[in-house]
This record gives C-alpha cells, structure tokens and sequence, in this order.
C-alpha cells in the first residue's frame, strides 16, 4: 500500500490503482463515450443534412470535442473522479493531498488525455503509469491528481476513537448525504492517526477537514466545539457509523434474532486535551498552524 501525505504531514493509506484496472475502466468510459458521439452525429447529419459540407465538417469536430472530450471533464467535475468506468472497479481520481478533485484537475486531465489515450491509442499513457510509481499517466502529472481504489478492506481500516460521551446523538440530525466517500475517508484517517502529529498539526489538519465537513453537511461547527475541531470531527464521525450499523442489523449464532445495537470499541474518546489549538491567535482565524 502506499501512502499519500497531505500538506499537513498527515499520511493517508490510500491505494493507487493498477494499470489493468485503470485501462478496463478507461475502455468502458471510452466505448460509453463512442456509443454517444456516434448517436450524436447521426442526429446532427439528419438535423444539417441541408448544410454544405464544410458546415458538417464543422459540427462533426465540435460534437467530436463535445462529447470525447468535453464528456469526461465533466463527469469527472460532477462526480468528483468517479466516472462510469471507474465506478464499476472502485476507482476514483483524486489530489495528491487526498481531497477530491475540482474542474480545473479534470480539465488538465481531460486536455492531456486526449492527446496520450485518444490520439495515440492510449500507447503514451500505458507508457507513463508503467513507468511512474504510483501509476499516473502525464494528465495526472499535470494536474497533481491520482488515480485510486476506493474498496479498501476492512481489516485494514484503523479503529476511529468514539467521541465524549456527552456528544452522543448531539448530531442525529445532521444531513451527511453530501459529504463524499474521499472525505470521510481522510476523516477517518486523520482520527486514527491524529495522535502521533505534533499538536499544531493535528490542530490545523482538523479545522481544515472539519470546515470542509461543515461545507458539505449545510451546517456550521457549533460554536462550543470550533476551538476542538478533532472532537466534533469524531462525533460526526461516530454518528455515521451508527446510522450505518442501524441499517445492517447483526444475527445472533444458532438464531435468527437480529440484534441491531452496536457495541463502542474499546477506545479512548476524542476529549479537547486530544487536539490543542495553538497558542498564536493568528492561527485560529487562519486554519493553520505557525511553523515550529
């Protein structure tokens, strides 16, 4: 497994994804892309069929650009790195630092990869995660992406330390719909490694992922737990968790009783002595920590 280090000197343990499954994910975007631009043209020559031919000339190159192209950066943009493709063999694209991708990612992406996959037949882009150790091709290079698997076993995931007792179902109506897979992954890895960061990294690394949590979920950080940024982190984190167990109830061996309550792991909860802000009032207001 190799590990992606943040900005903040916080490793997460993501896989990079191989080149097999990189190219089959790549050959079903492309044959879903081919499928559509070819539907594509034959509306245009029937819609244009009283154009000359140089007008056709000029729409098929724009539907070519459409489609091909300008297809992939935008469901790259919109799903956050998880086409079709790579969908169906748990990859998606993101940062170098771990954080999910933006348009301007997919558009370098995009722009170089129809240069290394469509116009030499993907022989420059085999080429290049062949010869990169973590498998990106130039568009990645380019643009500080990386593609990744997201099906990570189990068993390999860190235990995430329950939050203080008295946060426990603070958060039971929070909306996490919105927050993405990439995120609560970095969450998770932040929590189960926030101890061995020195404390003006652990601080900023959390306020940064829990301004990023707030973002997504429509709801600030309550005022109580801004200064403890770890601590609302793992309440949150605990609260999916749980919702999660609730829909995948547990049997009991020798019946069928299904037990649905879920036991807390046999971990220390997040307190404020866990994670510190720094003592510089000036890397309160910013999210980051001073230099040592």
């Amino acid at each position: 497994m190799s590990e992606l280090v943040t900005g903040e000197a916080v490793a997460l343990e993501l896989r990079p994804a191989k080149l097999p499954s990189r190219a089959l994910a790549v050959l079903i975007d492309l044959i879903v892309a081919v499928l559509v631009y070819i539907a594509v043209v034959i509306g245009l020559v029937a819609a244009t069929s009283s154009l000359d031919d140089a007008a056709q000339a000029a729409m098929s190159v724009a539907a070519f650009l459409l489609v091909l192209v300008g297809g992939p950066i935008a469901v790259e943009t919109l799903s956050h790195g998880r086409s079709l493709g790579k969908l169906a063999f748990g990859l998606r694209v993101v940062r170098d630092d771990g954080g999910p991708v933006r348009f301007r990612h997919a558009l370098v992406r995009g722009g170089v990869g129809m240069i290394e996959i469509l116009m030499t037949f993907g022989v420059v882009a085999c080429i290049a995660s062949l010869v990169s150790e973590r498998g990106r091709r130039l568009g990645d290079v380019f643009a500080g992406t990386l593609v990744v698997r997201e099906r990570i076993p189990v068993g390999r995931a860190g235990v995430v330390p329950p939050p203080a007792p008295e946060l426990a179902g603070r958060f039971a109506e929070l909306d996490l719909s919105g927050v993405p897979d990439g995120l609560w992954l970095a969450v998770r890895q932040y929590l189960t490694r926030m101890h061995q960061l020195q404390p003006q990294v652990s601080w900023s690394m959390a306020s940064r992922l829990a301004a990023d949590v707030a973002a997504r979920t429509g709801a600030a950080v309550p005022p109580d737990l801004q200064a403890r940024p770890a601590v609302f982190l793992a309440a949150v984190v605990h609260e999916r968790q749980s919702r999660q167990a609730r829909q995948q109830p547990r049997y009991e061996s020798g019946g069928d009783h299904a037990v649905t309550s879920v036991s807390p792991p046999a971990v220390a909860p997040v307190s404020e002595k866990d994670v510190k802000a720094p003592e510089n009032p000036q890397s309160r207001s910013t999210g980051f920590a001073p230099p040592a």
